[in-house]
């Protein structure tokens, strides 16, 4: 029985994308059996969601794969607008696209394949991603240090990764829904790939980078860069990487480095002036209690250690 796979893409105010990239998604997808599409809007205004009801009424006359269009009328974040739709699919893989990303010829050959793995979480894409240059991503490195859990690129040239990018990625939809998708607590953006990745490492699964799924990825175009303000991404960025420690973190030794470097770090970003770390700090601080909540329920499911993971 061939399996089935939905392909999952969120949008907030992105038609000039969607009109851009869907054909060349569509085209990609037709090679492969049993696949749907869904896009799920969060919340865009009036006018982009009426023109992108329209296009995609106009696109499945066209194409033979039918696009599935949920709207919502409240913007929640790039986690729960995803989990709308993940958490309901009948599908046995989950593909996630953002709207700047289209796929190139044959993306998901390499990836199927590993999920014979019933352990095996998300596989990960190549993105090629174009910036002031074409730079090759996908891959990431994860380590502790100075009492947080820092990530930053690795080399494509191996297939363990630290996280499974949430913008070009594929999951067990199962797997995807037995830990609750990714996490509210990180909208609107930023680190719910790395927390439901470490997460799923936690709990005993695998995650892989497939070098050989290529995606193409326009980051520039994307949603985040334009509806917010870089100092506003950035704190939103630093209250989420306080998050991931505060939720998932539970050797007691990473805990007692966090609370001695965190200190430390308070006075250093007072003396500097650092304004994005201590508005991260503080909106992190004004979640803690549903960060406890979270952390309460999601550790049931470990079963691995931080060092396990980490790069120490």
């Amino acid at each position: 029985m061939k399996q089935k796979i939905e392909v999952i893409i969120p949008n907030y105010n992105g038609f000039e994308l969607i009109e851009k990239n869907i054909p060349k998604v569509l085209h990609v997808l037709a090679a492969y059996p049993n696949i749907g599409v869904t896009i799920v809007d969060d919340g865009s205004r009036i006018e982009e969601q009426e023109l992108l009801s329209e296009y995609i009424k106009n696109s499945n006359k066209k194409n033979q794969i039918q696009v599935k269009l949920m709207l919502f009328q409240k913007n929640l974040g790039f986690s729960s607008n995803v989990n709308r739709a993940a958490l309901e699919s009948t599908s046995d893989i989950l593909v996630l696209l953002n709207t700047d990303v289209y796929p190139r010829k044959d993306f998901l050959d390499a990836v199927l394949p590993h999920f014979k793995d019933e352990l095996l979480f998300g596989v990960g894409c190549m993105d090629e991603s174009i910036e002031d240059k074409t730079i090759l991503r996908g891959r990431g490195i994860g380590e502790w240090k100075s009492g947080f859990i820092l990530h930053r690129k690795g080399e494509v040239d191996k297939t363990d990764t630290f996280w499974v990018s949430g913008g070009s990625s594929a999951f067990r939809t199962d797997l995807f829904k037995l830990l609750g998708g990714f996490d509210p607590l990180y909208n609107p953006f930023y680190w719910e790939d790395i927390d439901l990745s470490y997460r799923a490492q936690k709990a005993g699964y695998k995650i892989l980078f497939e070098p050989k799924s290529i995606v193409v990825h326009v980051h520039k175009k994307g949603s985040i860069k334009k509806h917010y303000k870089d100092n506003t991404i950035r704190s939103y960025a630093m209250r989420n990487q306080f998050t991931i420690v505060w939720k998932n973190v539970t050797d007691i030794d990473l805990i007692f480095s966090h609370l001695l470097f965190l200190p430390l770090h308070l006075a250093r970003a007072i003396l500097k002036r650092d304004k994005i770390f201590l508005r991260g700090f503080f909106l992190a601080i004004l979640r803690l209690p549903d960060i406890m909540k979270h952390r309460k329920i999601q550790k049931n499911q470990f079963i691995l250690k931080d060092k396990d993971i980490l790069h120490l």
